[in-house]
């Protein structure tokens, strides 16, 4: 029996023996489904105290409940380890490690090449492959094809080779690993068709495409699609604001138009693993090709300035009460990057924190969720206690991230000025509400400053 016919009917037999490398928020709740679906799973992950902490039944990743994970824990069919030597007894492994960008917004593929570098001390022949981090078009085909047909191995033959990129979204209600859609291309025939069955067996959905690059590219055309759109209603709230127009009935207006218009939002910049970084791989590799896609400059350059509009949004409601950014008491609500989630991972709200701190501002900020980080100068900052007559002495708030958790009514009744960025306090008349994108701020100017006299 030859290796592809071997590792089919290990797949199909669900005896192969998977490994997931980087248990993170991709690679931990991949793992679990991989369980769920019957296959032994070794997760692989560098960092010693996040195995120790799985080990123990305690999640980091908050989709996967420490209920689940001592349940798959309890199975003994799971076998988190910091030791890559265990990848000699597998027979799939797929690979969800970080793919950040350079200081100079190039990409970082370090985590990939270091675990292929693994893989290649380790091989077994009949491997099957699959890389998972978001990284360019061709990373497959070069960092991981053309590295071990240096050693002699050919994909398709001696080991089998696809990418399918991560769809994990933090704190999705609706849709988790197990029914969003998979999209898979490997480098050859045969490794499409065991890459589709393995996955076949973890999701509901598996979606084949001809190649890797196919694959690749879709992942970035989709969180592109998204950076353009958002930087494209980030541009029409500052021009709404501009012309006296609140940008938030705008889109809500527009939003009853039952076909040819989509509904993006503004807000005060672009957060998480893939809608900041993921562009910029893109226009990195387009430029490998002398084609300078200039979409994506400009949204780029559009979003990462949102935090200074926020800056000087807030300086301008202050100003309304007689006061300065420098020397003023600033709350920042919610620092994560979106909803419900404790993932501060590219969260507008640090670069935010960073601004009013160098500006003068004496800054604090309250989320349930996300209870500390560290600032530019290394410095653990901690989330102040949920105390609304605290809240009080602030000359300011800011509303970064929209949690269910908060009470919009409760907090607009204490009579700070809020900065709204996410319209979270829509329906909620009180005057000392302002929004991003709504010039309330110069409407309400004449009674803020007669209240004040």
């Amino acid at each position: 029996m030859g290796r592809y016919e071997e590792l089919k009917q290990k797949i199909q037999m669900k005896t192969a023996q998977v490994g997931i490398i980087g248990l993170g928020y991709v690679g931990l709740p991949l793992a679990i489904e991989t369980l769920k679906s019957g296959y032994p799973v070794t997760g692989i992950d560098l960092d010693a105290r996040k195995i120790e902490n799985l080990k123990a039944g305690i999640s980091h990743v908050q989709d996967i409940t420490d209920e689940t994970l001592q349940e798959c824990m309890a199975q003994g069919s799971f076998l988190p380890t910091t030791d890559y030597s265990i990848l000699a007894d597998l027979d799939a492994v797929s690979i969800c490690v970080p793919t950040p960008l350079s200081p100079n917004q190039d990409p970082d593929t370090s985590y990939i090449i270091h675990v292929v570098d693994q893989i290649k001390t380790y091989m077994r022949q009949g491997l099957l492959i699959t890389l998972e981090s978001t990284t360019y078009p061709g990373t497959t085909e070069e960092l991981i094809q053309q590295e071990f047909e240096k050693l002699g191995y050919e994909a398709g033959v001696d080991f089998f080779l696809c990418y399918s990129p991560e769809r994990v979204d933090p704190g999705n209600r609706s849709f988790s690993t197990h029914n969003t859609p998979k999209i898979i291309g490997g480098t050859t025939p045969k490794c499409i068709e065991l890459g589709t069955m393995l996955y076949g067996n973890l999701v509901k959905t598996v979606v084949p495409v001809s190649s890797p690059k196919v694959a690749e590219m879709s992942k970035l055309l989709e969180n592109t699609f998204r950076s353009v759109n958002i930087a494209f209603m980030n541009e029409m709230a500052m021009m709404c604001d501009k012309m006296g127009i609140n940008v938030w009935e705008v889109i809500k207006a527009a939003s009853t138009k039952p076909f040819g218009f989509m509904p993006f939002y503004p807000g005060p910049g672009i957060g998480g693993h893939c809608i900041p970084l993921d562009p910029m791989y893109l226009s990195w590799k387009a430029k490998g090709f002398r084609f300078h896609s200039q979409f994506i400059e400009i949204a780029q350059s559009i979003n990462d300035n949102m935090p200074d509009y926020v800056l000087n949004k807030t300086g301008q409601v202050l100003n309304i009460y007689a006061k300065a950014i420098n020397s003023s008491r600033i709350l920042i609500l919610g620092m994560a990057y979106k909803p419900d989630i404790d993932d501060l991972r590219e969260s507008p709200g640090l670069e935010v924190y960073e601004l009013f701190a160098k500006n003068g501002a004496k800054v604090d900020y309250f989320d349930p969720y996300a209870q500390s980080f560290r600032d530019k100068e290394g410095r653990v900052v901690q989330s102040i206690e949920n105390d609304p007559e605290a809240f009080k002495k602030y000359d300011c708030m800011v509303l970064i991230t929209n949690h269910r958790s908060f009470d919009y009514q409760a907090l607009a009744d204490l009579g700070v000025a809020i900065i709204d960025t996410r319209n979270a306090f829509d329906g909620i008349t009180n005057p000392n509400i302002y929004k991003l994108g709504n010039p309330v701020a110069i409407r309400q100017e004449k009674e803020v400053v007669s209240m004040l006299a």
